[in-house]
């Protein structure tokens, strides 16, 4: 068996005096989508937040093989890790075409590169090894904006004029510039339509298939283990079921808690 991308063993976290994650063991497997499911205040963002390094934790976390212990957030970017956080957090002011340059900041190679350059200087910096760079970006953009059309539409606009659910279209599309070994994603389906849902899981799904692990924080339980490999049941900051995808649909505990029928 290959070993995982990302292995948690113990991990907590604490808020004061509060242990709101209270020593779990989870991990996500190549080619892996893994759901955390779990109600408000369970722990899940918690959880993303002390893998990203935005919260103190204990425990272990190996990321790739190697610890992330006093790793700071930027590097865990450049060694792969992206996470689409809850609520978007888009580049407001800038617009969708900076959003989408900004993902692949961290592919440029040099910090001190203006944003703007990494694609609009394409043409003059065609067959060095920048522009080899600058034209696998070039390539990437375009695929974000055929997976989501309606960006296509907005490439000028300002990020933060945008509807909620074409604001977490950009901020997935902005992650995946980075072609992330593991993409983390924290409620994408919060306050969309049920048309912007469907849309932005069938892309979570296609996301998965051509092989990008992603561990997946959703409240919409059905929907998450429906595209999920496994899920792992979160509850007051522990981990008290894991099991295959298929298997938690079925288990009468999930489906009376999360699911909202009666587990006959």
């Amino acid at each position: 068996m290959l070993e995982p991308v990302l292995k948690v063993a113990g991990l907590q976290v604490a808020y004061g005096g509060i242990q709101a994650v209270k020593g779990i063991d989870f991990e996500v497997r190549p080619g892996e989508l893994v759901t955390l499911i779990g109600a408000n205040g369970a722990g899940k963002t918690t959880t993303l937040k002390a893998l990203t390094g935005d919260l103190a934790w204990s425990g272990q976390i190996e990321l790739f093989g190697e610890s992330i212990r006093g790793i700071p957030t930027h590097a865990l970017v450049r060694r792969g890790l992206a996470m689409v956080p809850e609520g978007r957090g888009v580049f407001a002011r800038m617009s969708v075409m900076e959003n989408l340059q900004m993902g692949a900041f961290s592919r440029t190679g040099a910090a001190h590169v203006a944003v703007n350059n990494v694609v609009n200087n394409l043409a003059n910096s065609a067959g060095s090894s920048a522009g080899s760079s600058a034209a696998e970006i070039a390539a990437d953009i375009e695929h974000m904006l055929t997976l989501f059309p309606r960006l296509r539409e907005r490439t000028k606009q300002l990020a933060g004029t945008m509807s909620g659910g074409e604001q977490q279209m950009l901020a997935m599309a902005r992650a995946l510039m980075g072609r992330p070994r593991l993409l983390l994603l924290d409620e994408p389906s919060m306050g969309l339509s049920p048309i912007l849902v469907e849309k932005i899981f069938d892309v979570i799904r296609t996301v998965s298939a051509a092989g990008t692990p992603i561990l997946l924080v959703e409240q919409n339980a059905r929907l998450a283990l429906g595209c999920a490999h496994r899920g792992y049941v979160m509850e007051s900051g522990q981990i008290t079921l894991t099991d295959s995808a298929s298997v938690l649909l079925d288990d009468a505990r999930v489906r009376s808690a999360y699911l909202g029928e009666d587990g006959a």
